[in-house]
């Protein structure tokens, strides 16, 4: 069986990711993000939400964020989409942050991988603060608004139900 073969024959799940920048032009950095995320290995980049400027969540002497949210397929396990996207985050040159929440060049956060649900030290689905953040909720709603999150609703509720306080959508960006 040829590695294509094996790929046509792999079963495809929907994942999300959000992505966050405040350091080195975070629109550029959330492009290169994008890119990057298209080139995954078994996935295929299928949506990209708006572009958000948020506050920070941590530290408030810090420049503001851009997020936005990536919709995928993946024959990728859970594991190893977040075992990817960490790669991702040091090939796009994020480092490890001195203050937790604080400033990032990018920062890539596996959201949802279809029904799973995982509560390990380093893997959480959904991810557990996606219930409670604007900046992720809106961007998410973008590209799933009817997507229901596993043990907490779906997304377009969970939205409303956080707001939109300290969001402002970036007019002009594709």
């Amino acid at each position: 069986m040829s590695a294509a073969d094996s790929t046509a024959s792999a079963l495809w799940f929907p994942a999300y990711v959000a992505l966050g920048s405040n350091l080195e032009q975070p629109l550029v950095q959330i492009e290169r993000a994008f890119t990057a995320l298209a080139q995954l290995p078994r996935s295929r980049l299928i949506a990209r939400s708006r572009l958000y400027k948020t506050q920070p969540l941590g530290p408030q002497d810090q420049p503001e964020f851009i997020n936005a949210a990536a919709g995928l397929l993946t024959a990728l396990s859970p594991r190893e989409l977040l075992v990817e996207l960490k790669r991702l985050e040091r090939e796009l040159g994020r480092a490890a942050p001195i203050v937790r929440w604080g400033p990032r060049v990018i920062d890539l956060d596996l959201l949802v991988h279809a029904d799973a649900r995982i509560s390990e030290d380093d893997l959480t689905l959904p991810h557990r603060g996606l219930p409670q953040r604007n900046f992720v909720l809106y961007p998410l709603r973008d590209l799933a608004p009817e997507l229901l999150v596993p043990g907490h609703g779906r997304v377009s509720q969970l939205a409303a139900r956080v707001g939109g306080a300290g969001l402002a959508l970036l007019a002009g960006v594709p």
